[in-house]
Parts: C-alpha cells; structure tokens; sequence
C-alpha cells in the first residue's frame, strides 16, 4: 500500500532474535515491549502448530477404527456413557458392591477389604497352575502394551504399565480361580460367605469392573488346568443368562469376546433367527401405535405363550396370527441379579464405540410395554414365560418399569410383530369376538354362570312354547 513500510521477518530471523534476546535477558538487560513481544508471538506460533499437530493426529486416529475405515471398531473398556450417568439409581445398578476390577475403581477405599481375598484367591491359582508366581506374571506384563489398548486412554492414564500389570495380573487369577471355585466346589484354601459371594459374581458383570477376555485367555492357556478352567466358564457363564438351564446347552460365539460382559450378552441374545429384532420389515402396519400390557392384549384375544421351539435366544420374539394371536416370549428367570446385569448390558450397548443393533436395549423395552403392573406379571407366570424369583409380582413389575425407563430402541426392532398386533387390533370383528370370550369365559365360574343363563333361558324358551301350544289347542272351536 503506497505511503506504507512493510517489514517482513522470517521465522528464522525470529529465532535468532529470540535466542539473542533470551541471552541478554540472561545477562539482567532489559528488552523492550517490542522485543518482548516478538518472544511471545514466536512462542505463541510454535504452540499453536503443535496444537494444530496434535488435532489432526487425533482426527486421523477416531478414523482408523471405523467400521467403514477398513478396521471392524473393537468397543475399549470405559465408563458408564453419560447418558445413563444421572439415572435415579446410578450406585445401585452400576457401582461394585464388593470388589473392584480393572482400573476405574482399582483406588476407591471403599473396595480395599476384598484385595485380601483377590490375594488368596490368586494364590490359589498359580499353586494350582504348575507355574511360579513370576512366570504367571511376566505373561501379563509382557503383553502390557495390548492389554492397556483394551482400555478407554483415560481410565489407565494415571497407572504405569508395572501397576497395571500386576493389578492386571491379580485381578484375572482371582477371577478364574473364583468362577472354577463357584462351578466346581472344589477349593479349600479360601471362605467367603455365600452373600458376599453373590454380590461379588453380580460386580463381574458390571460394565466399568470389565477385564480383557484375552487376559483371561493368557492365564488359562499358562495354566496346567487349562481345560477345566475353560469349562467352569463355560457352566458359569450358561448360569449367569436369565435363560432357564435347559435353553443354555451351547456356548457358541462367532467372535472372541471383548470382556465377560460381552460373553454374556452374546449367549442371551443367541444365534440369530431369520426375523431378528433389528431386521426391516415389509409389512404395512401402524407398528408404531404399539404400546399395550399383557391385559389389555389378551381382552383383544392375543396370549402370550412361550415359542413351539426353543431357540436359546431371549430375545426373539414372535406370532402365530390368526382367530386367536398368540405372542411367543422365551422363557425368562427374574432374580436380584436381573437389573444390574440388564441396565450394564443396555449401558454397554451404548457405548459410543461399540457397533452393535441394540438388541438388549430393545427387548427390555418391549418386555416393559408389556409389564404395567403385577395383574401382568401374573399373566406371564402363569403362561409359564416368567419365572419370578425376585418376590412379589408387584417387584417385579416395578423392577421392568425402572430399567425400562427412557430407553433409545432400535425403531425397527420387532417391527413385523408389532405390526402384526396393531392389525389384529384394526380388524374389529375379531376383537370383538375376543372381548366377549374374555367377558364370559375368563374363568370356570363365569363360564358355569353363562352355561346357566343360556340353559334357564332355553328352558324358558320351551316351556313358553309348550304353555303356547298348549294354550292354542284348548282355543279350537269344538266340531260337531
């Protein structure tokens, strides 16, 4: 611009000032405010370029592991997402009762009495594994590196790879010495009360007490006993499904499982039918008006039943339509254990790294529409899909109304059945006949009062018509 001097300075001439200017600083010389703020300006660039570094590297990384970048995602081991984080019952469901696994709760005071038991525990296993403490350990630090990139950065940020070694290390035995215990009743060494037992196999299968499934699998192929650890989590993990015990006969995976939790989930949901819940569907219907209870369906003629074929999936669900709709639920066991594990599963679902169909979440979700009240719950009993081993109906009924609360389902999931239900539904003709049904013969005594009713008016019926006849022959006109 003319009537302007423009004074250009390279980055290099910057630098020698820079260096000159820290040298007479250094000397107790003043600089002045310009030279002072070349300094900050040349200090300021070089921290702003490597911001800008550090960005695009951690762009470039988010992408790596991208469904679509190349690599199928693999979930890492975090924090309950924070979307469940302010749920009413946060501590009861997602918190350990008893001991801390892995590293988010590894410092929490409140978990350090049970460390003594992890202890004995892994104790027990290397004197049962034919190796030295040490050599059972070096197979965990060895393999540090990959163990800790199992983990979300910041839950193992603060831990060296020794501390997370040997917590590693002592976490994975005691929990393989712990399940061979529970499965085969076999160890001596160590006592643990049976609540105390209980609430610490409810704490493995919370989301942030996860541990590598690889590291377990490390631990057992270093072991003597390799074989019967593998079945005792094998048993194990077929106990821990809401399933009844004769719907878990196989324990079969198309991948290797990220962490118990995983292992879990996958059993539940099973091997996929041919309509699964997060299949689409091209049935017309307004599935979307679905949201009815166990009462109100069988007073429109539907009933639930369990499935003709035991599929050892829980949640497939489907429908016989026709005069009468029957719903078909796999059979389901309600315990104290069934709300944490759930709410971790629907929790490990949403995790924002885990691709998955939400098939969990979503069966909860249609399992709550079902259940309003104990009156449903009781329908379920007794058409032999619930097994209430929790207490009363009404717990239960409220156990489903807590977890199913202000759940994100897949849109898609079940949507040919409830297409199918809103159906029967428009289709008034049968509704009506089923209101009837249910009005009349919902049970032995109105059925016996209907046959009654029918049966005095049939008699009435005939003995008008008798008293009629009767009535018109004595009106002839006598003939002569």
């Amino acid at each position: 611009m003319a009537g302007t001097r423009e004074h250009l300075i390279s980055v290099e001439e910057l630098l020698s000032r820079k260096a000159s200017l820290s040298g007479e600083t250094s000397r107790g010389r003043d600089i002045s405010c310009l030279q002072r703020r070349v300094v900050e300006v040349i200090e300021h660039g070089e921290e702003a370029c490597e911001l800008k570094k550090k960005r695009f590297e951690k762009l470039r990384e988010a992408g790596r592991d991208h469904p679509n970048g190349g690599q199928k995602a693999t979930s890492k081991i975090q924090e309950v997402p924070l979307l469940l984080r302010d749920h009413k019952h946060f501590d009861k469901y997602f918190k350990p009762r008893i001991v801390a696994l892995g590293p988010i709760h590894h410092d929490t005071p409140k978990y350090q009495p049970a460390e003594e038991y992890k202890l004995r525990m892994t104790n027990c296993f290397v004197k049962e594994s034919g190796k030295d403490d040490e050599s059972l350990y070096n197979v965990v630090e060895n393999n540090i590196k990959q163990l800790r990139q199992c983990f979300e950065e910041k839950v193992t940020e603060k831990y060296s790879d020794q501390a997370l070694a040997w917590m590693l290390f002592v976490d994975g035995c005691a929990i393989l010495q712990s399940i061979h215990c529970a499965v085969s009743n076999e160890c001596t060494d160590w006592k643990m009360k049976y609540d105390l037992m209980a609430f610490g196999t409810q704490d493995l299968f919370l989301l942030e007490n996860q541990l590598p499934y690889q590291l377990l699998v490390d631990l057992m192929n270093s072991s003597a006993k390799k074989g019967q650890l593998m079945k005792s989590i094998k048993t194990f993990m077929l106990r821990q499904t809401a399933l009844p015990q004769e719907e878990g006969s196989q324990l079969t995976t198309e991948r290797d499982p990220n962490h118990l939790l995983d292992l879990l989930r996958t059993i539940i949901i099973g091997a996929k039918p041919k309509s699964t819940p997060g299949e689409k569907s091209s049935r017309r219907g307004k599935s979307q008006s679905y949201y009815r209870n166990v009462e109100e369906l069988r007073a429109a003629g539907i009933h639930v039943m369990p499935p003709r074929k035991r599929n050892g999936s829980l949640t497939t669900i489907t429908c016989d339509e026709g005069l009468n709709f029957y719903l078909r639920l796999s059979p389901i066991i309600v315990d104290d254990s069934t709300g944490p594990k759930f709410l971790n599963l629907i929790a490990y679902e949403m995790c924002p790294d885990f691709e998955n169909e939400f098939e969990i979440t979503s069966y909860i979700s249609f399992l709550d529409s079902l259940i309003d009240n104990d009156n449903d719950v009781m329908e379920l009993r007794n058409a032999g899909i619930l097994q209430n081993h929790l207490g009363s109906d009404k717990e239960v009924a409220l156990l489903f109304n807590e977890i199913g609360t202000d759940l994100v389902p897949d849109p898609d999931a079940y949507r040919e059945v409830k297409a199918a239900i809103q159906s029967h539904y428009d289709t008034k003709w049968k509704t009506w006949i089923a209101e009837a049904l249910d009005d009349h013969f919902r049970s032995p005594w109105t059925f016996l009062a209907f046959s009654a009713a029918i049966i005095v008016l049939g008699l009435t019926f005939i003995q008008t018509w008798f008293a009629f006849k009767e009535d018109r022959g004595n009106s002839r006109p006598v003939r002569r």
